[in-house]
């Protein structure tokens, strides 16, 4: 069945976009947590409006595209977010939140489909590619510190940053070599058995 999603759902789509998704994990999943609704004839046109309507705020020529994209590139958006000691977040900065953002404060209208970036997950200070137009691409700057404080120095991030991926990195051979010692053991055991009976025998 064809649903409109109300909000980012990773893996699916972004707010406002109408995709087709299994009948029982509309009626489950997102239906029941507002995460969309189904597309009636009647939103999807609505919908069709307020495409045209944004299309009409966006670059219309190469010259206003560049003009956007340096005051893009001027600028340095700050997300303050709620997150753990670790820096990672609790949640996560999508492509939805940064356009609204652009709009909201700026009043620059640019198509969330055009921020080339995966969900952010971890404060920090991020570069984030913007296509205004064919061709014409700005660096827009993103900071996303804890709520209510700064940003930690550079060092400080740099060492969460690796300390994670240690933990990371540390987690994953254990997961095969458990899993290789527990294999030895059932060998073990199970190559007892013959023996016993051998002898017995």
């Amino acid at each position: 069945m064809e649903v409109v999603l109300r909000a980012d759902v990773e893996k699916l789509g972004l707010r406002g976009e109408v995709v087709s998704v299994a009948r029982g994990y509309a009626r489950n999943y997102l239906l029941p947590r507002g995460l969309a609704e189904v597309a009636t004839p009647g939103l999807v046109r609505e919908i069709a409006r307020r495409d045209a309507e944004r299309a009409r705020h966006e670059a219309q020529s190469v010259d206003e595209a560049r003009a956007i994209a340096s005051r893009l590139g001027a600028l340095e958006l700050r997300f303050d977010a709620n997150a753990g000691p670790t820096g990672s977040l609790f949640g996560s900065v999508t492509a939805t939140n940064v356009a609204d953002r652009l709009w909201e404060q700026e009043k620059i209208r640019v198509d969330r489909r055009k921020l080339a970036f995966e969900p952010i997950r971890r404060i920090g200070r991020y570069s984030v590619p913007v296509e205004v137009f064919p061709e014409v691409t700005a660096e827009l700057r993103l900071v996303v510190a804890p709520e209510g404080q700064e940003l930690p120095p550079e060092e400080e991030l740099e060492a969460q940053a690796a300390e994670l991926e240690a933990a990371a990195a540390a987690a994953e051979p254990d997961g095969p070599a458990l899993e290789a010692e527990q294999t030895a053991g059932t060998d073990d055991e199970s190559a007892a058995p013959p023996a016993d009976e051998i002898t017995e025998s």
